[in-house]
């Protein structure tokens, strides 16, 4: 199951956006993109995060993932057509000449963090 390295990854990767924000509130919540023909499942990354985040800077965060379809692109017809798996075809006209337009993406696409207190002066 390789989500877990992939978690591993993103665990890091907010680790030191954070880090590097300067920011000293909690993580609230992350959120993922992972496109139906990405190679990972959604499901195995939630399961892996709640395995990883214990313990971890991203401990309290809701993890969302959008799961957005597959599009392809026929050259031939013209067609834009949502698939549910990859194909080699296009399903409206039966041309190969398609390309996968959408729904391989992998990404984070925001973090999501609490409000600091503002720093009292001492006077």
């Amino acid at each position: 199951m390789h989500e877990v390295s992939i978690v591993q990854a993103l665990i890091e990767h907010v680790e030191q956006e954070v880090r590097q924000a300067g920011h000293t509130g909690r993580v609230l919540r992350l959120d993922l993109v992972v496109g139906r023909l990405s190679g990972a499942s959604a499901d195995s990354i939630r399961f892996a995060y709640e395995l990883l985040a214990p313990d971890t800077l991203v401990a309290a965060a809701e993890l969302h993932i959008e799961e957005p379809p597959a599009v392809t692109c026929c050259r031939g017809c013209g067609a834009r057509t949502p698939i549910p798996e990859l194909v080699d075809r296009c399903p409206a006209c039966g041309s190969p000449a398609i390309t996968i337009e959408e729904g391989r993406d992998l990404l984070l696409r925001s973090i999501e963090l609490e409000d600091e207190e503002p720093k009292k002066n001492d006077e």
